[in-house]
């Protein structure tokens, strides 16, 4: 078994596992991924998202089903590395498309979900504790490509985490 898989599927879950299927989640999603599964938007990046968003979540109160699986979804759908506009909004359509299968949301939690992952390429902030604590776990792992996270697109609990989170995505 993989590293990334190790770490999405064993480290405890801060979600209720009982509506969410994460093994079944990971399995569908890599079964239909299309670029490089060790690229800047790979299993790996996931893995620090996922982390981000739990650490930061805890401490906001965002919706903690939400920005897990906001972890896993929001790139799926790229056609590449680089310049995909349309990602977040094919990924919103995808987690649509697995809802019932895989995870149970309330309409609330997908319509949030669905929000943080068309904007979460857009450099906006939100009034919502969820869906900005998407976009920050999002935010906190620009370094995986070069880019230090700048305080002024994060919440405040986010942007205490930006020297740690900058060194850990560059290893």
């Amino acid at each position: 078994m993989k590293e990334y898989q190790v770490d999405l599927l064993v480290s405890p879950s801060l979600s209720d596992p009982s509506i969410f299927d994460r093994a079944g989640l990971l399995k569908a999603i890599l079964a239909q991924f299309r670029i490089n599964r060790d690229g800047a938007h790979g299993t790996k990046h996931w893995a620090r998202v996922r982390k981000h968003a739990l650490t930061v979540g805890q401490a906001t109160g965002a919706d903690l089903l939400v920005v897990e699986l906001f972890s896993f979804l929001h790139d799926s759908q790229r056609e590449n590395e680089y310049q995909d506009a349309g990602h977040g909004h094919r990924a919103a359509d995808y987690a649509r498309s697995l809802r019932a299968v895989y995870f149970d949301l309330t309409p609330t939690q997908l319509d949030k979900l669905c929000l943080a992952m068309i904007g979460h390429s857009d450099g906006q902030v939100h009034t919502d504790a969820t869906v900005q604590t998407c976009w920050d776990a999002d935010r906190l792992d620009l370094g995986r490509v070069g880019k230090k996270p700048h305080s002024r697109y994060l919440s405040v609990e986010a942007a205490k985490h930006i020297e740690s989170a900058y060194e850990w995505s560059q290893r």
